[in-house]
């Protein structure tokens, strides 16, 4: 019987190995210069997600504080954890009972999970955007005219129901 290999690559292999000793090397041979390029600090309300050789290191966000890269293998992506805004811009919405109005909205969103946030979504700020509007839309569209001026309250409550 031949020995079955294991076919899920967790690893960096053989040749990651050798690009990140070779960067470690050259980051302690050049230390003077390369403690600027290699030291990185990310505030309290911030996170790094760490890809090393295109492959995200595991455990997770790094921060906050000081944590080190390896020049040319590491990149890093910032990700701000505050509550961010931003204005929808005006809607033109057709009602349940045929009427155009135009409705604009505000949206304030937070990343909970900054590796989430990064590896499975090109831009996730541009994504929300786009979220919002379409939900915007979907759910004035399935109101009457009077409800929507009735009944603000109540679809703001269902359509944070729906974003979370």
């Amino acid at each position: 019987m031949y020995a079955k290999a294991d076919s899920s690559d967790t690893g960096i292999g053989i040749c990651g190995w050798i690009l990140t000793i070779l960067s470690m090397i050259i980051a302690v041979a050049t230390f003077p210069l390369s403690i600027f390029f290699c030291i990185k600090v990310v505030q309290e309300y911030e996170r790094a997600v760490i890809f090393r050789l295109g492959r995200l290191l595991h455990g997770g966000s790094k921060g906050p504080g000081i944590f080190f890269i390896l020049p040319c293998i590491e990149n890093y992506t910032k990700v701000d954890l505050r509550t961010l805004t931003f204005d929808v811009p005006p809607q033109e919405v057709l009602t349940k009972d045929s009427v155009t109005v135009s409705v604009d909205a505000v949206v304030y969103y937070r990343v909970h999970n900054a590796t989430v946030s990064v590896a499975n979504v090109e831009n996730a700020h541009h994504s929300t955007r786009l979220l919002a509007q379409t939900t915007l839309r979907n759910m004035l569209g399935t109101h009457n005219l009077h409800e929507i001026l009735a009944d603000r309250e109540t679809i703001s409550n269902t359509m944070q129901v729906i974003f979370k």
